[in-house]
């Protein structure tokens, strides 16, 4: 899978520190599936066992100068969007489509990049709107991207056999999300990342995902000890993290896993978490 081994360093947190349950995917003989909910209508129905294990997740506010989408595998970078409403379709797909489009040239020092989806999601308990249907926060820890379905999406979306003719001319290809919340500040289900240079490649579990017309793949996480974690507190309306999701480069970190979670001493009146996700594919030339 070529994702790094644990590393010896890390930026050195400090401040807000929590603990917390993240959802992990228990290993198994078979490999595990779940049918996304693009087929199901509703929340996906997953067919293999979940476990919640609480672990300590750092605030990487101190450390945002130090992340690095080639350790870490994530950026907190701060952005004001022109857009007013986020669940304007047609104002996402012009006017913050292109700001995404300059975030992640500047943040890779990519020469093109392609826009192929984005989501809202919200832990309303009807979750948040959607083309495709409504979508709450994604519980389980997870990457969006595996070894496999990487280069498959990455020609999905750059035209087919774009990725193996940019690697033939020295060039590199990565696939990056970009998460802001609708609304600030998020009181509830916040993201956790994991530090992805903490992650051995046996955590990541290949695993299918069902929708109507294909079956794509991802991967699961299993809990092992040593992986580091973090969040923003209270992330704002014009903060965004970047977050890596394939790499066709070697010798870095390549796949981040990230899941949501509560807080233990949840306050049950506070707003809920509304946030819009927009993946991207960057190319950097040779």
């Amino acid at each position: 899978m070529n994702q790094m081994s644990p590393s010896q360093t890390q930026p050195a947190a400090t401040g807000r520190a929590i603990v917390a349950p993240l959802g992990f995917t228990v290993p198994q003989d078979e490999k595990p599936v779940f049918h996304s909910s693009a087929l199901t209508g509703g929340a996906p129905k997953i067919f293999f066992q979940v476990e919640e294990i609480p672990v300590e997740i750092a605030d990487m506010r101190p450390i945002a100068d130090d992340l690095d989408l080639d350790r870490q595998g994530f950026t907190l970078q701060r952005h004001e969007t022109a857009v007013d409403d986020l669940y304007d379709d047609e104002s996402v797909t012009s006017t913050y489509y292109d700001e995404i489009t300059d975030i992640v040239k500047r943040a890779v020092g990519a020469t093109r990049v392609v826009i192929f989806d984005h989501t809202r999601r919200s832990d309303s308990g009807t979750g948040a709107a959607n083309k495709d249907g409504a979508r709450g926060p994604a519980s389980r820890v997870h990457v969006d991207y595996t070894a496999t379905s990487g280069p498959k999406r990455g020609n999905d979306a750059l035209g087919e056999g774009q990725v193996e003719e940019i690697l033939a001319k020295g060039g590199r290809v990565v696939q990056i999300n970009v998460w802001r919340p609708i609304a600030g500040p998020v009181q509830r289900a916040p993201l956790a990342l994991a530090d992805a240079e903490s992650i051995a490649p046996d955590a990541l579990l290949a695993t299918d995902q069902v929708f109507p017309d294909r079956v794509g793949e991802i991967y699961q996480l299993a809990h092992q000890p040593g992986q580091r974690w973090y969040f923003a507190p209270e992330m704002q309306r014009d903060e965004v993290l970047l977050i890596k999701g394939w790499d066709t480069k070697d010798g870095v970190s390549k796949y981040t896993p990230h899941g949501a979670f509560q807080f233990t001493d949840q306050d049950p009146s506070a707003p809920p978490r509304e946030s819009i996700e927009v993946r991207t594919f960057a190319v950097i030339e040779g």
